[in-house]
């Protein structure tokens, strides 16, 4: 079994950037729920900080390679789906079981660790 994460990237611009990770194994109810609490407000994260990859760039082909004042640091989680195969063109992150642990790390989102930071 796999586990597709998708998610997305958002400016304030409402320009969005989509991203799909596939991990190895399959989340336990207690495992997604507890991810699922660690999102800011349900919905964001912080791809850095659970080492995910940043969507930025995906929106830099609109603002001629660069950040803009609609950028911020902040990811949409999307959704999660269970698959009983992989896609031959998909490439596997890791374990599922070390994603969620990555989450669960989380105490408090830090936004410095994104390039997208102001203070």
């Amino acid at each position: 079994m796999w586990t597709e994460f998708e998610y997305c990237y958002r400016d304030a611009g409402n320009f969005k950037a989509f991203g799909t990770l596939w991990f190895e194994g399959v989340l336990e109810p207690d495992q997604s729920a507890m991810l699922k609490a660690r999102l800011e407000s349900g919905e964001f994260f912080i791809a850095e900080q659970v080492r995910v990859p940043s969507l930025y760039r995906g929106l830099y082909q609109w603002s001629n390679g660069r950040s803009t004042i609609d950028d911020h640091c902040w990811h949409a989680f999307v959704g999660l789906r269970e698959h009983m195969r992989l896609p031959t063109d998909e490439c596997v992150a890791s374990s599922v079981r070390e994603f969620a642990e990555r989450f669960a790390c989380v105490e408090t989102w830090q936004e410095e660790l994104s390039p997208h930071f102001s203070q």
